[in-house]
This record gives C-alpha cells, structure tokens and sequence, in this order.
C-alpha cells in the first residue's frame, strides 16, 4: 500500500507543483537565455536510480556548457577537481557556477524540472539523493565502509527532497549523508514522507548549507 500511495502522492503533487511553479520556470529560463550562451537544461551525465539504473535528471543549467566534463578533464581544473572530491562532491566557491545559476542553485529552483522524472516515474518527491556513477564509485574508496549502506539506498527512488536535504543540505559529507539516506529508506512511510516535505520549502527559502 506505501508503494501505491506514494506513487499517487508523486503524480499528483508534481501535477500540483509543475502549475504553481510554472511562472518560476518561465522566468528563470528566460534569465539562462540572457545570462550565458546554451540550452536551458544542465548537460550533466545520467545519475544511479533505483536498483542501479542510470537516468537523465532534468534540471535548469545553472553553470557554463560542459562544466561537467571541463572539471574532470581540463589539466587546469586538476587542483580544484581534486578539491571537489575531496569535499563529497561539492565546490563552495565554484567557478563554474553563473551568475543566474548562484541564485537558483542557492534556493533549488534549479531543481523543479525534476518533477518531470517523477511523473516519468524515474524519481520520487521524496527519497535519496541521486547521485553520479563516478561520485559513488569514488566515494566508496573514500568511505569503505559505506558500501553496504549503498546498496540500501539503491533499493528506492532517488527523490526531488529527502532526509539529509532538509537536514544540512550540502554541508553533510558523503558518508553521514548516504547513512540519512539510508537511513530514509530503511524507515520509510507516508509520515515520514510528508514530514520532508513540509519542511522542504523553508530549506529552499533560506538556502541554508546550498552550494
């Protein structure tokens, strides 16, 4: 009944949501246009769904074209590349962020076209992060003893919000952030889902531990 339950909760809700934020998505699609030259959704890889599958997760770009591929593999990028690994996958003053994407990353509006995955079925409201293959192989190495934790939170869908958003957001590092995630789908419920997201859009507004 929790699988069917959620499910209508997703479809319904991402409907809800996609008419409420559609002036958002309007506007800030307008102001990527005039920002910086390239389309208006990130050309990032496919990220690890449920049970491993991989997916292409929409969100607004909030950086210069191939700022993915750059980091990893522009020789100048080296020190910071290392920095970004180093710090779970996340850079606090990233110079690949523009000027557009600071503020929309900063408040996740960058975010909302994901509610395309979730009425795609691919993700969830709410659930684990949805992370890059390279950052959970990587992080593996880093934290070993996240492997096991791993497998868990690879049992469920990904999710626009979750546990460790709510609760630091991007100043929780890999190992304490797969074991919220984990700890999500172990004790997973309708309550609990709809705790997340009651407390989601106050993480939004502030932008509080957002990089």
């Amino acid at each position: 009944m929790y699988a069917i339950v959620k499910r209508l909760i997703d479809i319904v809700g991402s409907i809800i949501l996609m008419i409420l934020f559609f002036p958002i998505c309007v506007i800030t699609a307008i102001a990527i246009v005039l920002d910086t030259p390239g389309p208006i959704f990130a050309d990032t890889p496919k990220r690890v769904g449920k049970d491993g599958k991989l997916f292409k997760l929409f969100k607004f770009r909030s950086m210069f074209v191939n700022a993915h591929e750059i980091l990893r593999k522009d020789p100048k990028m080296a020190k910071l590349y290392h920095e970004y690994k180093h710090n779970s996958y996340k850079l606090v003053n990233d110079p690949r962020v523009t000027r557009v994407g600071k503020f929309i990353r900063k408040h996740s509006i960058d975010e909302i076209p994901q509610l395309i995955n979730v009425i795609k079925g691919e993700m969830s409201l709410v659930g684990p992060r949805p992370y890059y293959p390279d950052e959970l192989e990587e992080q593996q190495q880093k934290f070993p003893q996240t492997r096991e934790l791993v497998k868990v939170v690879l049992s469920a869908k990904p999710g626009m919000t979750g546990y460790w958003q709510i609760s630091g957001r991007s100043q929780v590092n890999f190992d304490k952030r797969i074991q919220m995630d984990a700890e999500y789908v172990q004790r997973q419920s309708i309550l609990f889902d709809l705790i997340i997201l009651l407390k989601s859009p106050w993480a939004m507004i502030t932008g509080k531990g957002a990089v």
